[in-house]
């Protein structure tokens, strides 16, 4: 077996704690969070985890908020 750069494993990389992210509260009295926050509990109701972070990145990224 060569001794050449494919011969050993690299050193693992190691990544933050950045998961799992907490997910983003709707606000109070805005009708696109609270729509949001009902599809959102509707996916995952029936177990569409797609959906669910979909909806998550949606009511981040609200705008206004």
């Amino acid at each position: 077996m060569s001794d050449g750069p494919w011969a050993r494993m690299a050193e693992p990389v190691q990544l933050p704690d950045a998961w799992p992210l907490v997910e983003p509260e709707p606000v109070a009295g805005c009708g696109r969070c609270a729509e949001l926050a009902a599809g959102r509990t509707a996916a995952r109701a029936s177990g569409d985890l797609s959906a669910v972070s979909d909806a998550n990145v949606l009511l981040r990224r609200h705008p206004g908020h």
